[in-house]
């Protein structure tokens, strides 16, 4: 048995506890304020430049681009090296495949970039996080996007 095996056990030998809307809803509340923190360090120097306008590029600014890579790289590379991110793992909770693999790149990349970019752009589809409080297995879209759930560690 391979060590990837171990951490993740079958489904059919193991129930999981699923995280509900409010446990996702305060680690997620957590990772905003890091991202947030992170993008507050890493923006501060910008202000020093260009006699402190915001510098644009077509239709964006230099630091809305600077500060979706970072919400972005945030939770995909958390996630993939964790399974979980810091508000996550203050919770207790962590991020598994469908079949209980090992999370794939792919896998993320459909959970934590465009799953989290549909929630983003389009306004409405934040509601859509309903799913998360009356889907059985408390899956959201991004979840079902990416064959992923969020379960109590244990």
């Amino acid at each position: 048995m391979t060590e990837e095996q171990m951490n993740y056990p079958t489904t059919q030998s193991t129930k999981f506890r699923y995280a509900g809307f409010w446990m996702r809803f305060w680690a997620y509340l957590v990772d905003l304020i890091i991202v947030f923190s992170i993008n507050g360090i890493l923006l501060v120097p910008f202000k020093f430049f260009n006699d402190g306008f915001t510098m644009d590029i077509g239709f964006w600014t230099v630091t809305g681009i600077i500060s979706s890579i970072v919400f972005y790289l945030y939770f995909l590379l958390m996630t993939r090296f964790y399974n979980q991110t810091l508000g996550k793992m203050i919770f207790g909770l962590r991020v598994i495949r469908e079949d209980s693999q090992s999370l794939s790149w792919s896998d993320l990349i459909f959970r934590e970039i465009i799953g989290r970019f549909i929630h983003r752009v389009f306004f409405i589809t934040v509601f859509l996080y309903l799913f998360v409080a009356f889907g059985a297995q408390k899956q959201g879209i991004h979840d079902m996007i990416g064959n992923t759930r969020v379960v109590f560690e244990e």
